[in-house]
């Protein structure tokens, strides 16, 4: 029966020694490339190359036990009988095999490629899931071709109308797909970095989590989950607040009752943000008069930080010491005034 169906000699002719020895030996480079280049990733990452290297051993070990399966019933027709029909399936099911674990060892050296260049924060496995599927495909197409000896040309002519309708019908879908891979190409920002996403009224901040096929999710300040279609995110103005090598600015405020001693204020704000862990050494925070009026003088200290997602936390830290410490050099911070008039006596109150 499945002579009917396979080209036997063909099927056979692919499976020979020489492919399943490289196909070992590219699985060893996989995990030497690992071991050398990797060295300083992150826990977590090597936890999870761990699992692949572990799933991909795994089909290895019954790609070889199916591999000598054949082998031995190959060279031993004569002896097995009746069970010499089952060999162009064991090695149907064997050269499946081959093909899944070589799409795994290809698509876990993309993966390790991107992580080579981003150690600790995550990567989006877009492009590691695109590849996938076209290798998948392209081997499909091959098989088809040689084991059994079907044209895959004409076939495809002859699907062209269905392709236009399908592609009609998956529009958006194919769409997000293709800003996805634009978005990943491009490569201003990936997963870990905090990002500001303005679309005409539409605003929304937080941190990367994931980038699929369809949508960038965002974790925002509360822990919500923001999810944006990727062509919205291709058509949005984009502000990223993850730099690799400039510092985010931040401010705050303090406003001083009138009559202060203004320079020495200035001075305790910034030896005491200046001790804050979070914020930088260089360049120094610094402090500055913003504003002044009858009842206050504002003023301003500008610091630098590193994450952007910690502001809140950094900027309570420095509300709450820069206010301590005014209070323990016997400056006093200024008092809200409201005045009030009397139209019909003239009268003024403050208070």
């Amino acid at each position: 029966m499945a002579e009917k169906f396979i080209k036997i000699q063909a099927l056979y002719g692919l499976l020979e020694l020489e492919p399943f020895i490289l196909l070992g030996a590219l699985i060893a480079i996989t995990w030497i490339f690992y071991k050398f280049f990797l060295k300083e990733a992150s826990d977590e990452r090597h936890r999870s190359l761990r699992n692949h290297f572990r799933t991909l051993l795994r089909h290895y070990v019954i790609l070889a036990f199916l591999f000598l399966l054949f082998i031995f019933m190959q060279t031993s027709e004569p002896q097995i009988g009746r069970f010499a029909k089952f060999i162009p399936y064991v090695a149907f099911l064997t050269f499946i095999w081959g093909n899944v674990v070589f799409v795994k060892t290809s698509r876990l050296i993309v993966l390790q490629y991107l992580f080579l260049g981003s150690m600790k924060h995550g990567v989006p496995l877009l492009l590691v899931n695109i590849f996938s599927l076209i290798l998948s495909i392209v081997l499909v197409f091959w098989g088809i071709t040689h084991v059994f000896g079907l044209e895959v040309g004409p076939l495809l002519a002859t699907s062209a109308a269905a392709s236009v309708i399908l592609g009609l019908a998956l529009q958006d879908t194919l769409g997000n797909l293709f800003a996805g891979i634009s978005l990943q190409l491009d490569r201003n920002f990936e997963i870990g970095d905090w990002l500001e996403i303005t679309s005409g009224i539409q605003k929304a901040t937080g941190q990367v989590r994931e980038i699929t096929w369809r949508s960038t999710t965002l974790v925002g300040f509360s822990d919500e989950l923001i999810t944006f279609p990727n062509r919205f995110m291709a058509n949005a103005q984009i502000s990223n607040f993850s730099p690799p090598d400039n510092p985010i600015v931040r401010r705050q405020i303090f406003r001083l009752a009138f009559g202060q001693n203004i320079e020495l204020a200035k001075q305790i704000l910034e030896r005491t943000v200046a001790g804050v862990g979070e914020i930088r050494g260089i360049p120094a925070p610094w402090a500055y008069v913003s504003d002044t009026n009858e009842h206050w003088v504002e003023v301003k200290i500008i610091y630098f930080i590193d994450n952007y997602g910690s502001q809140f936390n950094i900027g309570d830290k420095v509300y709450v010491r820069g206010i301590e410490a005014l209070k323990a050099q016997g400056i006093k911070l200024a008092r809200q005034v409201v005045e009030l008039s009397d139209t019909n006596q003239g009268h003024e109150i403050s208070r």
